[in-house]
């Protein structure tokens, strides 16, 4: 699907476009023509999508005379300048140049959709990021159905802006978005992470809780949940907990036990391969998919902390349900794992 993608877009390159380009409204997003145009997600924490990255082959390979038509005459100068040292690699790269910011950037986009260096795959550049249709449309997805507390949880340092997307939500595209108060480069690209960096994973889960239940026992796993509804929920008979870790003196539940240490990533990583065993995901999942997911899992996890709770509950005296929950102290990506089992 990359090596499509970016097929696709250097097809674009030669085949040119006029003018500038708009987002995708969501009634467009499930037409046919759309999903044509459609591109894959991007995987990596990068700035420039693959299916964008023709805004960096631009600026690198177009004449002072064609930036000159996009730029005031001083920064076409200072670009050529600095690419004469070294090319672009990053619109962060780009930035650094002297006197180009957020709206020079625009115009190096601007240029580079009217040269056909990047095509409608490409919706444009947002708070320091060049992003494909699908990245804009998980990220609209992302934000008009996460819960209030992982929203905040992946906005750590922006609550202010996690409120007004609360509040303003529904969206409909990714530059309205963006163009919220309080959300800038930092926040946005916070946000563009949470909605497309764990998608393999997310494939993993999905496919687990796709196996039957075979009525005496069973398991799950989430991505993206509230967690603190998770651990408030009202359960007839707690049978172990809740014992949290991490969470600020506020958000621990009425009665839960303290562990001083937090979680890791290994810590993660079992709790979420017992589950998958549970089950015999581990056979009834594909290698493909399980592999893809764990790696995922592992890229996402290693080196970083995790806050949560753990704890266990029965519906009735004869069941009983094990909980999981780990969410990344900084940058909010979280995991629920669940398994039970009924007389």
């Amino acid at each position: 699907m990359r090596r499509l993608g970016s097929a696709l877009l250097a097809v674009s390159m030669f085949a040119g476009c006029g003018g500038l380009e708009t987002e995708p409204s969501p009634e467009s997003l499930t037409s046919p023509s759309f999903e044509a145009q459609q591109a894959p997600i991007t995987t990596t924490n990068v700035d420039v999508a693959p299916e964008c990255t023709g805004i960096i082959t631009f600026v690198n390979t177009a004449s002072f005379q064609t930036l000159d038509a996009y730029l005031p005459s001083n920064v076409a100068t200072n670009l050529v300048s600095r690419r004469s040292t070294a090319l672009f690699t990053s619109l962060a790269d780009v930035s650094s140049v002297n006197l180009v910011g957020e709206t020079r950037l625009k115009q190096i986009e601007q240029g580079a959709r009217a040269t056909g260096a990047i095509g409608s795959s490409c919706v444009g550049i947002f708070d320091g990021l060049a992003i494909s249709t699908s990245d804009a449309a998980a990220i609209v997805s992302l934000v008009n159905t996460i819960p209030d507390s992982e929203l905040h949880d992946v906005l750590p340092d922006a609550w202010n802006g996690a409120a007004n997307l609360l509040n303003l939500r529904p969206f409909t595209t990714a530059q309205a978005i963006s163009n919220v108060t309080g959300i800038g480069d930092v926040s946005f690209r916070s946000i563009r992470n949470a909605a497309t960096l764990s998608r393999p994973f997310e494939a993993l889960a999905s496919a687990l809780n796709a196996i039957p239940s075979n009525g005496s026992h069973g398991a799950q796993l989430k991505r993206h949940f509230d967690w603190w509804d998770e651990v408030t929920a009202y359960h007839g008979y707690s049978q172990g907990g809740p014992t949290c870790f991490g969470l600020e003196p506020s958000s621990v539940p009425s009665g839960a036990a303290i562990r001083p240490n937090l979680a890791n990533a290994a810590e993660v990583r079992a709790a979420v391969v017992n589950t998958i065993n549970y089950v015999n995901g581990n056979t009834l999942i594909s290698a493909s998919v399980r592999n893809a997911g764990l790696a995922n899992l592992d890229a996402l996890s290693a080196g970083r902390s995790f806050k949560g709770c753990i704890f266990s509950y029965s519906d009735d005296p004869w069941s009983r349900h094990n909980v999981s929950i780990f969410v990344d102290t900084v940058n909010g990506f979280s995991v629920f794992t669940e398994t039970w089992w009924a007389e």
